[in-house]
């Protein structure tokens, strides 16, 4: 198809990756929020969201004029041919969305429309919002259709434009398919379904990968107490192409922007229509204790008291690449560490500031500093990188808990270190 007129609302990581990436396919795009600092700063092409070729796109769409921001969404939508939400829907009371960002949208937007003007759900959200949105609307002259996003921080300009799969629900066949043909020039499958489907589509992969984690954590935690390695483990399962290799590192737990409010959603869902689905709360409780079983591993590193241990922290971001807290293991786990009388010190590359329990430096050897043990919980590649002897030296114990498995043993044991992993045997590790 050619150049379809566009308005993007919200410019969060979904927003503003969705509105430069069709602007980069040749669509006219209007992207809007509420914040007018934040407009500003787009505007002049100043991205603060640390997202690989984010920035870029962004600057290209500017200067080729297909990509503009703007405050106040009733003028954006005048002439819009589609309109994508692309607002907060965070975990609400109960686990269950909250939806209000999308309702206060809907209500703003309503009377402007033009008709024949499709309104997209790019949001995660829950099955029958498309249902809801219609009748928000009163109108039966705007197709409401559910195009869910699959994108990966840290990678989301690469997903949009390189996806597995292109999504695409409403009850109006040509509406979808109409919606579908925005994405024409991307090489990949397209699921033309109707809305409900769409909708249950991103659930139900959110919380597939959650549950697929938590299982890996608990068979890291099997393998400590048989003697068996986690890496072999998994080398061995992923080779099964019904498995495959993705999501099978063990770690301080999921967290992030998505999973976690999505499992409890996905939950809220199934309970709303009479359906235990303890198959997904086990998976919530399993990640829970993970955290718990780190700390555990933490205080047994020290001596096993955390009350006065100063603990060394290498990373705070949920996810390598990102400079996204949001529901981050990382923070679980200091939080447990200063509720247990521990002095945190931390460093991650992309953040800074303060945090509340801890003291944040801007030099990943400062945690070091007489520090009884160093703990990794988020997988920077840097760390890889690190002088261990000088941390050796500067530290006051010798204890290295590396939740990510993203060390070399060795290079951590030369240094005259104990390195301690998840689901690797300590008598292993040494024999390597």
């Amino acid at each position: 198809m050619g150049s379809a007129r566009i308005a993007v609302i919200g410019t969060g990581y979904v927003g503003l990756t969705t509105g430069a990436c069709l602007a980069s396919l040749g669509h006219q795009v209007i992207c809007v929020d509420v914040d007018e600092t934040k407009v500003a700063r787009l505007a002049a092409g100043q991205v603060d969201i640390l997202e690989p070729g984010l920035e870029e796109l962004v600057s290209r769409g500017l200067a080729a004029g297909r990509l503009s921001f703007v405050v106040g969404s009733r003028a954006a939508v005048a002439d819009a041919e589609a309109v994508f939400l692309c607002v907060p829907t965070p975990m609400g009371a109960g686990g269950a969305a909250d939806l209000r960002a999308v309702e206060a949208v809907i209500d703003e937007i309503a009377g402007c429309l033009p008709a024949g003007c499709a309104v997209i759900t790019k949001s995660t959200v829950p099955v029958g919002t498309a249902q809801r949105i219609r009748a928000m609307l009163g109108r039966t002259d705007v197709p409401v259709v559910a195009n869910p996003e699959f994108l990966r921080e840290g990678t989301a300009v690469s997903d949009f434009l390189h996806p597995d799969r292109i999504v695409v629900g409403a009850d109006e066949e040509p509406a979808a398919r109409w919606v579908a043909d925005l994405y024409a020039d991307l090489d990949a499958p397209n699921v033309v379904t109707d809305a409900a489907s769409a909708e249950l589509v991103k659930y139900a992969a959110n919380c597939f990968l959650a549950m697929k984690l938590s299982y890996v954590n608990a068979v890291a935690e099997l393998c400590e107490r048989l003697g068996a390695d986690i890496e072999s483990v998994t080398e061995g399962m992923g080779y099964d192409r019904r498995i495959g290799r993705s999501f099978l590192k063990p770690g301080p737990g999921w967290g992030g922007s998505c999973l976690p409010k999505d499992t409890h959603a996905l939950v809220q869902v199934a309970e709303s229509v009479g359906f235990d689905f303890s198959l997904l709360s086990s998976a919530i409780q399993e990640n829970i204790a993970q955290r718990d079983r780190i700390v555990a591993k933490i205080a047994g590193a020290v001596g096993g008291s955390l009350a006065g241990a100063r603990v060394g922290v290498l990373g705070l971001a949920f996810k390598a690449g990102t400079n996204d807290l949001r529901d981050s293991p990382a923070l679980s786990v200091t939080a447990m560490l200063s509720a247990h009388g521990a002095e945190v010190t931390a460093y991650d590359p992309a953040i800074g500031g303060e945090l509340p329990g801890m003291r944040i430096v801007d030099d990943p050897y400062q945690v070091a500093k007489g520090a009884d043990a160093i703990v990794v919980l988020t997988e920077w590649d840097e760390f890889r990188r690190l002088d261990w002897s000088y941390i050796a030296d500067l530290m006051q114990g010798d204890s290295v808990v590396d939740t990510r498995n993203l060390l070399d043993p060795q290079v951590v044991l030369s240094a005259g270190l104990t390195w301690l992993g998840l689901g690797r045997p300590r008598a292993r590790v040494l024999a390597q």
